[in-house]
């Protein structure tokens, strides 16, 4: 009875005009931001961290957390919608989850039915954004409860099971990604040590005494670098942009829709609570799994619906799973949701267990508006269908500009120092070159947000056993989480080897 008064407060904050207002504004640009390839959420979701704190700066510091919280996720689930937009009509997609959208999408868009297939991705995307916020409603309290007994060597486990999950699963390669979480936790210790009071690899220079800000290194890294790999390789989309006829899809359509949408949001909800899986993960396995089980597996590639319906429900339904062990554990499991966190600590809101007790009208506020959310995503994408498909024709040298300004003016109007402006600049380089070469980004992001946190709590678990690090080997729980680390760090080297060694022996 206490989850639905608290989530009947949380609709009470997220129906106030301004928040309304906030809602639709994020679900928009995220409909832009997924329509217009190359951007992605977390470059969205980084850019517009600024933004939102010029929008709020005369809020009360709790209404403009949640009010900045609400326009930034409605970025992130909006982002997921408009994946599908570039996907179905140009065979280019927007954001990586909706890559196996393109395979049916684009031949379905190619034998005329393209307003068919973006209403059926835009119907699935609504009902697996509905089914995570039920699950999320259902399983926030119970979380919390359970992360509440946590201690510091329970948290340190947790977090590093953060950080193995992401570097496991993200990108081609598991060293460069490794590599990438190492770099994210040593810029995460430049500054004043909170406990000792010593300065770490500040080298005398006083403004790296509060340490590398998250905001511009984010900021750079997604916007900025995306902004120097479209000039310095002249990427254009030279696809050709197939017509949006009839946009109501037929009744055969929902009927063969039906199934994998509701699979598709269950599964892909499931796999988005899981750390590092992610909604691209989600959209696979989902695609596979239709599949496997329909009577007509040939007909997959060359334009079924349901290969448009399970990966666009799945896509969704992750993107909200991924909120569960962000707002309960204070856990991130994507790049993104590092990002919104990385937000929240901007506003002096920790996620986690405490956010539902301390912070309730941030955690259901934001609940409620993702209700509100979806609901006028679907209001928009359906009718607005060849609005948005016009988005993807915005040549870059109007685009690129755009980004750029708000990149420096959003950095400086909340740092106000001219080393964040070089640090941002300096941030792009390297976001372009470590794209370049295959680098994921995402791990070093995590890695900068959970850096602290791993460090406080191993010292707060250390001092509790004098020094003994068989205090993290003492407690099941983190036993538990250390060796699902573990797991998940190695089972992905032994399926690659694996392969290698099936493949040579094939070749022999």
């Amino acid at each position: 009875m206490d989850t639905i008064q608290f989530l009947m407060n949380g609709f009470a904050e997220a129906l106030q005009w301004h928040n309304l207002v906030f809602a639709f504004v994020g679900v928009l640009i995220g409909t832009a931001v997924g329509v217009l390839p190359g951007i992605g959420p977390m470059s969205g979701v980084a850019l517009l961290i600024p933004v939102t704190a010029s929008l709020t700066a005369g809020q009360e510091p709790e209404s403009a957390a949640a009010s900045a919280i609400i326009l930034l996720a409605g970025v992130y689930y909006g982002a997921m919608y408009g994946g599908s937009t570039t996907s179905i009509l140009l065979n280019t997609p927007g954001e990586s989850s909706s890559v196996v959208t393109a395979l049916d999408g684009y031949q379905l868009a190619r034998q005329g039915r393209a307003g068919s297939a973006l209403a059926i991705a835009a119907i699935g995307s609504f009902v697996a954004g509905i089914v995570a916020l039920v699950g999320l409603v259902a399983l926030a309290q119970p979380l919390s409860a359970v992360a509440l007994s946590f201690g510091p060597a329970e948290y340190f486990s947790l977090m590093l099971l953060g950080l193995c999950a992401v570097s496991g699963l993200a990108g081609k390669s598991m060293t460069k990604a490794l590599l990438m979480t190492v770099l994210g936790l040593l810029l995460a210790t430049i500054g004043i040590d909170s406990v000792s009071g010593v300065a770490r690899f500040t080298y005398g220079i006083p403004v790296l005494y509060s340490g590398l800000e998250f905001l511009t290194i984010a900021v750079g890294l997604f916007a900025l670098g995306e902004v120097f790999k479209t000039i310095l390789e002249r990427e254009n989309g030279g696809g050709t942009i197939a017509k949006v006829g009839r946009i109501l899809p037929t009744r055969q359509d929902l009927k063969d829709s039906g199934g994998p949408i509701l699979r598709g949001s269950i599964l892909g909800f499931f796999i988005g609570i899981l750390p590092g899986a992610g909604a691209t993960l989600a959209s696979f396995f989902s695609y596979i799994m239709e599949k496997k089980i329909s009577k007509h597996p040939k007909k997959f590639g060359h334009g079924a619906i349901e290969g448009v319906a399970a990966p666009e429900s799945a896509n969704n339904g992750a993107s909200g799973g991924a909120l569960i062990p962000l707002l309960t554990l204070g856990i991130p499991g994507s790049g993104t949701t590092a990002i919104l966190m990385g937000a929240l600590i901007m506003y002096n809101v920790q996620p986690g267990p405490l956010l539902f007790t301390d912070h309730p009208t941030i955690a259901w506020g934001l609940i409620a508006s993702m209700f509100i959310g979806n609901l006028m995503l679907l209001v928009l994408n359906m009718p607005l269908v060849k609005v948005f498909a016009k988005i993807i024709d915005t040549p870059a040298k109007y685009l690129l500009p755009i980004i750029i300004a708000i990149s420096i003016f959003g950095v400086y109007a909340v740092q106000y120092t001219t080393f964040d402006l070089l640090l941002l600049i300096g941030c792009g380089v390297v976001g372009y070159f470590l794209s370049k070469h295959d680098f994921p980004i995402a791990p070093l992001v995590l890695a900068i947000v959970l850096g602290p946190m791993i460090e406080t709590n191993m010292r707060r678990a250390l001092t509790i056993s004098n020094g003994d690090f068989m205090i993290f080997l003492q407690k099941p729980v983190s036993v538990l989480f250390l060796a699902i680390a573990m797991l998940w760090m190695v089972v992905p080297l032994l399926l690659k080897s694996r392969g290698k060694n099936v493949i040579v022996s094939e070749e022999a």
